[in-house]
């Protein structure tokens, strides 16, 4: 599953208060993801916002912080196994990886420093 992302659109992470240096920190060092001013509208709010791609990400603050790992999203990317093995040498756990031939991807999940579960796929 891959999303298209436009104008304010955008996927949300929830993470709990103060965590902001620990997300700059896991998204945009390790994910690689890089940092993007918040839009205009949203500047009040707690948070953190990412470009991934053509993808923006919000790792927004919530008081009563709940980690998402039914509903998560996916993110296609290039070369799989090399995120993987970058994933593994930064202790990041690979909670599951598959091959879904019928399907025609491949895919792992993992953790966020907060807990929301993270898709990864290539189409095979």
């Amino acid at each position: 599953m891959t999303y298209r992302i436009i104008g304010l659109d955008h996927i949300q992470l929830a993470a709990p208060e103060g965590c902001e240096s620990e997300a700059r920190h896991f998204f945009n060092e390790v994910l690689g993801w890089t940092e993007i001013p918040k839009p205009e509208i949203l500047r009040k709010r707690g948070g953190v916002w990412f470009e991934c791609g053509r993808h923006q990400v919000h790792v927004g603050i919530q008081k009563d912080f709940v980690p998402a790992t039914k509903a998560h999203p996916a993110f296609q990317v290039q070369h799989l196994d090399q995120l993987r093995n970058h994933l593994i040498d930064n202790h990041i756990y690979i909670v599951d990886d598959e091959a879904r031939e019928e399907e025609g991807i491949r895919r792992f999940y993992i953790n966020d420093p907060f807990g929301n579960r993270l898709e990864f796929l290539e189409w095979i």
